[in-house]
């Protein structure tokens, strides 16, 4: 493994850590953009909250019960899908052979030590994806149960109270669920590097504007941002 990565030039090196900056920087700007242009993550938010407000006075409240099922459901399937991409990834850089077969007919000089050694950030962001996909389930698990502790009677103290937990509750899963989505746009980015350092670098600035550019410029922000 040293060995190999010797082989790996200053160029991959900074294109690597290019990949890493962009990945973190995006998820800071989406998570904490400009008071003026918020993001799509954020305007979502208030709508957690006030979708909790609306819960406390509908009923029944069946409708609620099945979207947060939902999410649970689609968190469910992300964590599932990343930890097969990981095993997938996981045997070829065991199996550099069959990596550097299923890559032979793409303009790719590498060697099959190397070809492994390029799979290594996309299981890295895949890895991180699950860990986030595992934690928001699990929240909303949690948000599920205090939305079963929040009375029935709009009147009771303990009513909107409770249904503000299950909304800063929903909120932190929704931002575990939207970091592991960062994530997986990351790894395909990173499957770039594939192609080479020139690969990685398209494709870590294609991710990025996908996703900047869904959450601070997409027909859904402007539905979001539109006043009664």
């Amino acid at each position: 493994m040293p060995d190999t990565l010797a082989i790996l030039t200053p160029f991959d090196i900074a294109a690597l850590v290019g990949l890493i900056l962009a990945w973190l920087i995006a998820g800071r700007l989406i998570e904490h953009p400009p008071a003026s242009h918020p993001s799509v993550s954020c305007l979502m938010e208030e709508y957690r909250r006030d979708w909790m407000k609306a819960f406390v006075t509908r009923q029944p409240r069946i409708f609620d019960a099945t979207v947060i099922d939902s999410l649970r459901q689609g968190t469910a399937f992300f964590a599932s899908a990343s930890m097969i991409a990981i095993g997938g990834g996981v045997a070829l850089i065991g199996n550099t052979a069959t990596l550097k077969q299923l890559t032979t007919n793409l303009p790719i000089s590498a060697s099959g030590p190397e070809l492994g050694v390029r799979m290594l950030p996309v299981i890295g962001f895949l890895a991180n994806a699950l860990l986030k996909f595992v934690w928001a389930h699990r929240l909303f698990g949690y948000c599920s149960i205090l939305m079963a502790a929040v009375p029935n009677d709009p009147a009771d103290p303990l009513a909107f109270h409770r249904a503000g937990q299950a909304a800063e509750i929903n909120i932190t899963a929704a931002k575990s669920f939207n970091r592991g989505l960062r994530a997986i746009y990351f790894a395909l980015a990173a499957l770039g590097w594939l192609l080479g350092t020139p690969g990685l670098i398209v494709g870590t600035v294609l991710a990025t504007a996908v996703l900047l550019r869904r959450e601070f410029a997409s027909a859904s922000r402007r539905v979001l941002m539109r006043q009664p």
